[in-house]
């Protein structure tokens, strides 16, 4: 079987393993009900169940953001070896 038709398997990296917990942690911590479904300690007269939740939006918008730019970081320093993938796509769809 020719090398370009061959799937390759995806590189993980530590930058990707961390990608993944970023994006993982608040699904983690939302569908974890019973840890935050109470109303004590409340800020402001507003119960803990509401204003943990609030405060994941929060922390969910941080934790794209950095995931985000990981991911763009990580796709720079790969351009020779995805340069060579869509050359090698190239080369088998021709043949």
């Amino acid at each position: 079987m020719p090398e370009s038709t061959e799937m390759k398997r995806p590189v993980i990296t530590p930058v990707r393993v961390v990608i993944a917990l970023c994006l993982i942690a608040p699904l983690v911590a939302m569908m974890w009900v019973s840890s935050y479904a109470r109303t004590d300690p409340k800020l402001g007269g507003i119960p803990f169940f509401y204003w943990y939740q609030m405060l994941w939006v929060l922390i969910s918008t941080a934790l794209t953001m950095i995931a985000y730019k990981l991911w763009q970081h990580d796709q720079r320093s790969r351009p020779a070896s995805a340069s060579r993938a869509s050359d090698n796509t190239k080369g088998g769809a021709s043949k």
